[in-house]
């Protein structure tokens, strides 16, 4: 088996859209999230109370060839803010930063799919800003979820911004890579939360071209692992279980400071097909890579373990970086 480890540093340059602010209210609670690779408990294999992750795409060799920057996080010093509330002082917002953690716990599984070499990894989303990360969702008079950003401000008053991000009722399958099944679960999860890429590099480990992506890519977004206590962190979740009403009017999906939403390699949907690749490759995980979301951060929301296949040996990895 593989193993991979956790590290930081590195930064990402995305355009982001601009945001109306809609509502503002009174400040409910919460606040934000980093990392740690730790033990995870048996629970989060199951995940009928936390969530789980999503996807519906098939891994395959797609047409683009290159990157903008590469996983090395290559930006100009002279490239504007992104034009987002989150860049503007005089409103005072505490707004969250996603960052993956590298992929780590690497290993090769040959079973999953009979004929097929998946490379399987944990994953973590972690909110390093100064507020928590929380999407709410209303549906609609046509049957679908309205979703909007709450914000908080330093005056405690939470902002409503419209996004054109969407929620999913997503089936989980009850298999566990080299566990028993924990039985089949569906949940409300926010769509394109993150997803899963594998870049070939050059010797400066440099992104060459775009070669596979994974499956997984829909999240319901929670307080699961209490990664980067602090005093601006809850000591206790205050995002929990994934909704699991196919018929909910309502949910509000989220991650507070200091706390990760974090999934193990067994856990469905937890790999890139590598089957019949030679070379050295970034396997890249992408927090937010539609940038649905408000954030004070847009530079910093991929992660990357270098390894070399055919066998699988891991060389490296950087947190943070630049979007390949």
């Amino acid at each position: 088996m593989l193993s991979g480890r956790l590290a930081s540093g590195g930064s990402r340059e995305s355009p982001a859209p601009t945001w109306p602010r809609l509502a503002s209210g009174v400040l409910v609670g919460a606040t934000m999230i980093g990392i740690a690779a730790a033990q995870l408990p048996s629970a989060i294999l199951a995940q009928t109370a936390p969530n789980g992750p999503g996807g519906a795409t098939t891994p395959g060799v797609p047409t683009a060839s290159t990157g903008p920057t590469g996983p090395t996080g290559a930006t100009s010093p002279s490239e504007p803010a992104d034009p987002t509330p989150c860049a503007t002082a005089s409103l005072h917002l505490r707004c969250p930063d996603l960052v993956m953690s590298a992929p780590y716990s690497l290993h090769l599984d040959r079973t999953t799919i009979p004929g097929r070499v998946l490379m399987r990894a944990a994953s973590s989303i972690n909110n390093h800003g100064s507020g928590p990360l929380e999407v709410e969702a209303h549906r609609g008079r046509s049957g679908g979820m309205a979703v909007y950003q709450a914000i908080y401000d330093t005056r405690g008053r939470r902002n409503l911004f419209r996004t054109a991000a969407k929620l999913v009722f997503k089936y989980v399958p009850g298999e566990r890579y080299e566990h028993e099944s924990v039985g089949n679960f569906s949940y409300w999860k926010f769509q394109h939360a993150a997803t899963f890429e594998l870049w070939s590099i050059d010797a400066q480990r440099r992104a060459v071209q775009l070669v596979r992506r994974g499956p997984k890519v829909d999240y319901c977004l929670r307080d699961l692992i209490h990664s980067r206590p602090s005093p601006s962190s809850p000591t206790a979740p205050v995002y929990p279980a994934c909704n699991q009403n196919p018929n909910a009017r309502s949910d509000v999906l989220g991650t507070s400071v200091g706390w990760a939403d974090v999934y193990p390699y067994e856990y469905p949907e937890q790999w890139i097909d590598v089957t019949g690749l030679h070379g050295q490759f970034a396997y890249v995980e992408i927090a937010d890579p539609e940038d649905l979301l408000l954030e004070s951060n847009h530079r910093n929301n991929v992660s990357e373990t270098y390894v070399t296949l055919p066998s699988g040996r891991v060389l490296g990895h950087r947190v943070g970086v630049g979007a390949p």
